[in-house]
């Protein structure tokens, strides 16, 4: 192989694994909270107001895990 097709072997790669993990950390938050979010609406009453806040909480944790991973890689 040539060093061109082992580097883009390897940057493609690179890509996959990071698509996978900011997947991971955009989901796993996401559906924790928002089902959290929804349970806790369905046992005690008002209807949207913990599935938005779940998400709310979510999207902050998966902003915040994106921009540490970034900055990981960034260096």
């Amino acid at each position: 192989m040539t060093p061109e097709k082992r580097s883009i072997a390897s940057d493609l790669l690179l890509a996959i694994r990071l698509a996978w993990s900011f997947g991971y950390i955009i989901a796993i938050p996401a559906v924790l909270f928002g089902f959290g979010g929804a349970y806790l609406d369905k046992a005690l009453g008002p209807s949207p107001l913990f599935l938005i806040l779940g998400l709310a909480i979510a999207l902050t944790l998966s902003a915040f895990g994106i921009y540490r991973r970034v900055k990981e890689i960034v260096k």
